[in-house]
């Protein structure tokens, strides 16, 4: 291939992974609403800091919020002060920073392996179509936009290894600094092991060197972030200051054990969180192929990236999986490699390709006897079934990927679509559900009018903030306990409450001035002296309702 076909052919394959993500957003946005309680509750956040003319101190339901930076509030602020306040911008603050991994990605590739035109292509696809990829780059969160940084201080470190200490300095200083003011200071997890370990994957750094500008990237990513964080904790009071600088990191320490989760919890995941990569067994093939020939410096940099993280996120007991977004980058570069290696590259035949199809085709044929239960049981387990053409045009595209892939010179494409068709025609099936089950907007506007008629409204347990953006609300919400609710509602007779119950028979028939389905409960909004009848109400065992 001549060096203007790669050109061409690396051209193309960005091209196909910006629409990729182009076509995940349009359907994530048209099939679902923001979900609580993690989206809900960051709009929420912005949407409070926006009303109070705040850009220093995040608030939630009107007392100062610790848990997160403001980094990505900023970004729905920036967005709406140009178009104005809506729900849609902030849905695309993620996608935005996924793209920008995607050319990031597609960088790191030329820098790691400037001798392979091809992997970068491939990167760009693999990265685009994994599952987990694909959910939190269409989610109003904070992970691929930490992984954004990520990406930014692995550029800065292989131009430091490179010889441009300054700029690559610079550079990774420049993404700690973001990092922290994006998600905190977990950003240090996922770039210092790379930054120790650059003398296995560089041999021949100067290392008292390397640590002293290692050193200084850290202090100018120290710097940016108390650019923000000494002003906002003097703006922000006593206890917001002691919760940004010390009790929010000593607080998530206690909080990683114990919601303990055992050290294996991350692995029978990854063949759904990496799929429709990590089933295939082509690709494994390839890796100990690659492994056979001996790593190269790009290998040995993308497992200095993987590895350690994922083993210290292996070793937390409070897991999530969406902690791992910023290693897909490196699970993209390290996949497109292994491609490109040996005389017959992965990436150009079709061995192995029944298993994902096949995968494709199950999860289809799965959808379509859901939806035809309508009328039996399911019904009255699931009262929005998922749509029946999606499940079949997955089922028949799973079918068609099989057959094509078959015949055709690139899998890569096969499985990139599949990668990317099959959580698209999911979230298409079951959108009946999704808003069913999470949509705020009905109670939230009920809260809205009752505040606008100077009522008082109170919130039964923990509130997440996920009616405050949607209902616009200029108010926060007054926070009671269950066993304090009766004395609150004899003290304040005019008030509105929200409670939640497992089944509407729970009510015992009072009157609700709104109702809806919310993540598998009931969510009704009461006037006290209904609440109080609720309250008096003997309770129907929920087991008793089925």
């Amino acid at each position: 291939m001549t060096t203007a076909q790669a050109r061409r052919s690396e051209q193309v394959m960005l091209l196909l992974a910006l629409t990729m993500l182009l076509l995940l957003t349009a359907v994530a946005m048209l099939t679902r609403p923001m979900t609580p309680i993690d989206e809900t509750r960051y709009v929420g956040v912005a949407w409070e800091m926006w009303l109070r003319g705040d850009f220093l101190v995040p608030f939630k339901n009107g007392e100062p919020y610790s848990h997160k930076p403001p980094l990505m509030m900023w970004m729905f602020q920036a967005g709406w002060a140009v178009l104005g306040v809506n729900e849609w911008w902030p849905r695309l603050v993620s996608p935005l920073f996924s793209a920008g991994g995607i050319l990031l990605t597609l960088g790191l590739a030329k820098r790691l392996w400037p001798e392979r035109s091809d992997v970068g292509g491939h990167a760009v696809v693999v990265l685009v179509s994994c599952l987990l990829w694909t959910i939190f780059s269409t989610s109003a969160m904070f992970d691929v936009m930490l992984a954004f940084f990520v990406l930014m201080g692995m550029h800065g470190t292989l131009l430091a290894a490179d010889g441009k200490a300054r700029r690559g300095f610079a550079l990774l200083g420049l993404a700690i600094g973001l990092g922290v003011l994006a998600k905190g200071p977990v950003i240090l997890l996922q770039l210092l092991p790379v930054v120790v370990l650059a003398p296995w994957w560089s041999p021949g750094l100067r290392w008292l060197h390397w640590l002293v500008g290692v050193l200084a990237a850290v202090v100018l990513g120290a710097a940016i972030a108390l650019a923000w964080a000494i002003p906002a904790g003097i703006a922000g009071g006593e206890e917001y200051r002691n919760a940004i600088f010390w009790g929010q990191t000593a607080n998530r320490m206690v909080e990683s054990f114990a919601h303990r989760r055992p050290i294996w919890w991350y692995l029978p995941l990854l063949p759904v969180l990496l799929f429709p990569w990590f089933v295939w067994p082509e690709l494994w093939r390839g890796l100990r192929q690659y492994a056979l020939h001996g790593l190269d410096r790009g290998g040995r940099f993308c497992l200095a990236w993987m590895l350690p993280v994922f083993i210290a996120f292996s070793l937390i007991s409070g897991k999530q999986v969406h902690y791992l977004v910023p290693l897909f980058p490196a699970f993209a570069l390290l996949a497109a490699r292994v491609m490109a290696t040996g005389d017959r590259p992965v990436g150009k035949h079709s061995g192995g390709l029944w298993l994902p199809t096949g995968l494709m085709l199950v999860t289809g044929a799965g959808l379509m006897g859901i939806s035809l239960g309508s009328g039996s049981f399911l019904h009255d387990e699931i009262p929005e079934l998922p749509s029946f053409l999606p499940g079949l045009v997955l089922a028949v595209g799973g079918a068609a990927a099989f057959f094509v892939g078959r015949r055709w010179a690139q899998p890569i494409i096969i499985l990139g679509l599949v990668g990317v068709a099959s959580p698209a025609l999911l979230q298409i099936a079951v959108a009946p559900m999704l808003h069913a089950a999470y949509d705020v907007r009905p109670i939230a506007h009920a809260i809205r009018q009752a505040q606008d008629n100077g009522h008082q409204v109170a919130h039964v347990g923990k509130y997440h903030n996920q009616y405050q953006f949607f209902g616009r609300l200029q108010q926060p919400l007054v926070v009671v306990q269950e066993n304090g609710l009766k004395d609150w509602l004899t003290q304040h007779p005019t008030a509105l409450v929200v409670v939640y119950v497992s089944n509407a028979h729970q009510l015992g028939g009072v009157t609700t001035i709104a109702l809806q389905q919310y993540r598998g409960k009931i969510a009704a909004l009461l006037d006290a002296s209904a609440a109080l009848r609720f309250l008096t109400h003997p309770k129907i065992p929920e087991a008793s309702l089925k």
